[in-house]
């Protein structure tokens, strides 16, 4: 048997140490085998995870691919983070990182709604403007709110030419700088209450303000007394023209635009502006929330609201803000109202609208809503309140108030 193992003297002499060398040897070869067993187990393993790795990553490219395509494409939140990041390369993740700036809109049109507190803003965004250095172009140009098409393509034009940034404001409807090929600007506006809207132009443009007694005979000198006492129960409950559609059909035109539809009181109309609020405006506010508006303006657009409430809430410029308050102003008897209400419907319709989409702004921004939205009823008319700041009026000379403003303007 010895031969099976050894066929030399050598293996013949340590017969004895290889017979005591065996039990090892049988050991090794044991662990041996064992060890191949575990890492002839190993890859299979490996395998099969790597298998279900690869599996799990396809099934999760397929679904995303198909959520892809059938939402049109990335969120939009994707594309704007890709657009503020740009192109990602070795170089720009490895080296010193490049200094950006968050880009912001460089050309704002504030078409404001009359008796809804623009001149108000008007004079902040004067002093603004100052300190702030951007462009401010505020038109002269008040009564002529719906344009021809010609003279819609000159006033785009000539507001596309004004040095960046700037801030244009006029009495003017929505125009839709695309419709024409030149770059839309961004929107911002303020409504208020329509019946406090209507309320407050109606008793202004016949008694003026506390700034001066005949005030309203300079604005309406052609107005004669009996239209200028006339009781706005009988201007509504009799129909005249001042205080019937279409005339009480007046916030909705300015963001329907310039179509002669737009003029009409309807859901056309109504559907219309509520579109071009979502597409154009940055922010829509409402006057009886008007702290709120300039504080959501100062987040939106720091580069021309910064500041804008220290200016607002000092004592100063609240004085000066106390002598605009119109006069001879009263409610209507709840009949009266119910009718006028009735009439607004399309505009309260469009101010419920844009005040839910207000506080759904200023609950992303993280500020609590000061009112809940709620369907105006008899009730809500009855005790209906000049509860909201009166505005300075739009049409007036600005001069004499921005000397008394800029005398405690605190420049920079």
């Amino acid at each position: 048997m010895m031969k099976n193992f050894s066929g030399s003297a050598l293996h013949g002499n340590n017969n004895n140490h290889h017979h005591h060398q065996t039990p090892n040897h049988v050991r090794e070869r044991g662990s041996s085998r064992k060890s191949a067993g575990v890492l002839s187990a190993v890859p299979l393993r490996l395998s099969l995870r790597g298998y279900g790795f690869c599996m799990a990553t396809l099934f999760f490219f397929c679904f995303g691919s198909l959520f892809y395509q059938l939402n049109g494409g990335p969120p939009k939140i994707l594309l704007d983070i890709r657009q503020y990041l740009g192109e990602s390369t070795y170089l720009n993740d490895h080296g010193p990182p490049a200094p950006r700036v968050i880009p912001f809109p460089s050309q704002v049109v504030y078409n404001r709604v009359g008796k809804c507190g623009s001149r108000t803003v008007v004079i902040l965004l004067r002093l603004l403007a100052e300190k702030h250095q951007f462009n401010l172009v505020s038109s002269d140009i008040h009564n002529k709110t719906r344009l021809t098409k010609h003279e819609q393509v000159d006033l785009m034009k000539n507001i596309s030419n004004i040095p960046q940034p700037f801030l244009y404001t006029r009495h003017v409807h929505f125009l839709n700088f695309t419709r024409f090929r030149i770059e839309q600007p961004v929107y911002i506006n303020i409504i208020r209450d329509p019946i406090n809207r209507f309320l407050s132009n109606y008793f202004f443009r016949r008694f003026g303000d506390w700034r001066g007694e005949q005030n309203h005979l300079i604005r309406t000198p052609g107005m004669k007394d009996d239209e200028r006492y006339l009781d706005i129960n009988v201007c509504i409950l009799e129909n005249y023209p001042e205080c019937s559609n279409p005339r009480v059909f007046y916030i909705i035109p300015y963001f329907c635009g310039q179509h002669p539809q737009c003029r009409e009181p309807g859901v056309w109309a109504l559907e219309r502006a509520k579109q071009n609020v979502l597409e154009n405006y940055l922010l829509v506010g409402i006057l009886e929330e008007l702290e709120d508006v300039l504080l959501l303006l100062e987040r939106l657009l720091p580069h021309y609201f910064t500041g804008v409430l220290n200016i607002y809430k000092s004592p100063d410029y609240k004085k000066m803000g106390n002598m605009t308050g119109t006069v001879r102003k009263h409610i209507p008897t709840l009949e009266a109202l119910q009718v006028l209400y009735h009439r607004m419907r399309f505009e309260y319709e469009f101010y419920n609208f844009i005040r839910d989409q207000f506080h759904l702004t200023k609950k992303k921004i993280g500020l609590k809503s000061v009112s809940q939205p709620t369907a105006h009823s008899p009730a809500f008319l009855r005790e209906l309140a000049l509860r909201t700041p009166e505005p300075l009026e739009e049409d007036e000379d600005l001069d004499t108030d921005l000397e008394d403003a800029n005398s405690w303007l605190v420049h920079p």
